[in-house]
């Protein structure tokens, strides 16, 4: 397993080493003392999946404290474009994102600190995408950057006009706006 800086404070690549031959592959998808060797120290305690088709850009979000969580994120079927948005005042990347491509091919993850809003594009088909979190959803922290803004230029890799958003997403503030991490 190959852990990979960002230049974000907390937030990695994590690159399985993957074993293949005839039969198919194998690869720990998580190993916990493994990234603790690392410092990376979320204890998750719940697993999510979401299934989308092409177009669909589901984000930017986030919880405040009490309920902020670490995520942990992976493919397992078809690619997308996965963006973390620094949402940490102190931070010397505060209000800068940083984007890598997910694919079922990369078997690539992607460890996001509590502090960082977080958003995805489906740029093939159909795209099945699982995650970790260490704290579980809670209604009344939820918050959200509006995944349009200016400010923030995302390029998603999809034509505006193939976009699919839900209207809550297209509803949440600009960063200016938004509510941060102190």
């Amino acid at each position: 397993m190959k852990i990979i800086e960002t230049g974000f404070d907390g937030l990695y690549i994590i690159e399985p080493q993957v074993f293949e031959d005839e039969r198919g592959y194998f690869f720990e998808s998580y190993n916990l003392k493994k990234i603790s060797e690392y410092g990376l120290k979320a204890q998750f305690i719940q697993d999510n999946e979401s299934k989308s088709s092409y177009g669909v850009i589901r984000g930017l979000h986030y919880q405040l404290e009490p309920f902020a969580q670490t995520k942990l994120l992976r493919v397992v079927q078809g690619k997308i474009l996965d963006v973390a948005v620094d949402m940490r005042q102190n931070s010397k990347t505060f209000g800068s994102y940083f984007a890598i491509e997910l694919s079922a091919e990369n078997k690539r993850q992607f460890y996001i600190p509590k502090g960082f809003a977080h958003g995805f594009s489906v740029i093939s088909p159909e795209t099945i995408v699982n995650y970790k979190c260490d704290n579980y959803y809670n209604k009344d922290s939820e918050r959200g950057v509006n995944l349009n803004d200016s400010k923030l230029n995302i390029d998603w890799k999809i034509d505006k006009y193939k976009q699919i958003i839900s209207e809550k997403d297209l509803l949440w503030p600009l960063i200016d706006n938004a509510d941060f991490f102190k």
